[in-house]
């Protein structure tokens, strides 16, 4: 008679620590930036967006390197970039310009908060498309301006306000129109370059330029950081559009004149 066969205990799955880490920061940068705006520290709230956006581009590099990459990682990522691209700038917004629109009255408020309302849910309805999206769409552009880069577009614009002497009073009648404007391009159609497709590996070699140009840039960062990513992000805002609309021009005049 053979003896029975031990049971062995359910296998209870576990998550991996590091990449998470790194989520987990950026959702606490994105926090942060909220409990900053509301004591009236925009500029450290901008530059706690700016930590979540660092933060976010390093925990998919860790996962893939160290091929800890899971369902759950992926999920937790997207909730994370909710709140540190979405809830965040938003409420930034509202804190700082936003909400000084009620002075000018009931309507005024609403607009104000409204603003805020758009562009966060645009954020939502980005980061749900591009989650359904994954392994289908070109992975060298993105469909829509990215939550990250829509976040960096707000938050440069609040910082370099403030570095300027304007406050968020100054500037209630502009930031209602920026916040709708970046919010309705994430989630346009418009294509912009991902820059995935980008040497970055250890054995993918570069020209001699791009070094020269990443040493100017660092230099430009360091004389005035919030308004060199104000003029940046605001360039790469541009791109979609007009990038988009040169390729149809082109197209279609290839067809009149085919060759």
């Amino acid at each position: 008679m053979s003896e029975p066969t031990p049971v062995r205990p359910p296998r209870h799955r576990g998550i991996y620590l590091l990449p998470n880490l790194f989520t987990t920061g950026a959702m606490f940068a994105g926090f942060y930036a909220i409990i900053a705006s509301i004591g009236g520290r925009y500029s450290e709230a901008a530059v706690a967006v700016f930590i979540a956006a660092v933060l976010d581009g390093m925990d998919g590099r860790v996962a893939r390197m160290t091929g800890t990459q899971t369902e759950f990682g992926v999920q937790y990522d997207s909730l994370s970039d909710l709140v540190s691209f979405g809830l965040a700038p938003a409420l930034v917004m509202y804190t700082w310009s936003l909400s000084s629109l009620q002075d000018f009255g009931p309507l005024w408020g609403k607009l104000g908060w409204a603003a805020a309302f758009v562009y966060a849910a645009c954020a939502a309805l980005r980061l749900a498309r591009f989650n359904t999206q994954v392994g289908v769409a070109d992975k060298r552009y993105f469909q829509g301006l990215a939550s990250p880069a829509a976040a960096g577009v707000c938050m440069s614009f609040v910082w370099s306000a403030e570095k300027s002497g304007f406050s968020g009073d100054d500037l209630c009648f502009v930031t209602p129109a920026i916040a709708v404007l970046v919010g309705l391009l994430m989630v346009s159609r418009f294509r912009y370059f991902s820059f995935k497709s980008l040497p970055m590996g250890e054995r993918q070699r570069v020209p001699f330029v791009w070094m020269v140009g990443a040493v100017l840039l660092l230099a430009l960062l360091i004389l005035d950081t919030a308004r060199v990513l104000f003029v940046g992000f605001t360039l790469y805002l541009l791109s979609g559009p007009v990038g988009t609309i040169w390729g149809l021009a082109m197209r279609r005049r290839a067809r009149r004149n085919p060759a």
